[in-house]
């Protein structure tokens, strides 16, 4: 019996699902696209209301390709192109252990695991596909509803909250 679910999360956009499963054109438009908004930035992000005009804009755009939760630190290339904020739990590293036996969420059992996908669409990637066994760090939900570009460029996104330590778990970040 199949569930309806009204989450965010269970939502997908007609034609994504077939982009997301093609990795590699995505893994060379984020590459291209990293190098020219890193470029640009320095002259852009002087202009008052780029950075307003990039929340609505990434919103917009990545919301519908990968169903993005504006988390504002976007590791899309890291996660085989999947987004990992899209996980009922909002596992930043996953899967959770519960996923089924036939790969699809313990949560909502009628969508496949966002974790089997990532996993699966990061082995076709060829620049990234290594970053997929990079522990994140936990999700600052500070920066939610903020661009994650914008964020990448600034150096926000690496930026762990006081009292947070590093993944790596190194005896300086503890002390």
């Amino acid at each position: 019996m199949a569930t309806e679910s009204t989450l965010k999360e269970g939502r997908r956009a007609p034609g994504s699902e077939w982009l997301k499963n093609h990795p590699r054109w995505l893994e060379t438009a984020y590459k291209f696209t990293e190098k020219l908004f890193l470029g640009m930035y320095p002259v852009l992000g002087r202009v008052g209301f780029f950075k307003r005009l990039m929340v609505p804009a990434e919103s917009l755009t990545k919301g519908y390709l990968f169903n993005c939760q504006m988390c504002g630190q976007c590791v899309l290339h890291s996660t085989g192109m999947t987004c990992p904020m899209t996980c009922p739990k909002n596992l930043r590293n996953g899967p959770c252990g519960g996923v089924r036996a036939n790969g699809n969420c313990e949560v909502i059992p009628d969508l496949p695991c966002v974790w089997v996908q990532a996993w699966e669409r990061s082995q076709q990637m060829t620049l990234y596909s290594d970053e997929m066994k990079i522990i994140q760090p936990p999700v600052n939900r500070a920066l939610h509803n903020t661009s994650s570009w914008v964020n990448m460029a600034e150096g926000v996104d690496t930026v762990l909250p006081v009292g947070w330590q590093q993944a790596s778990g190194n005896k300086e970040a503890s002390e």
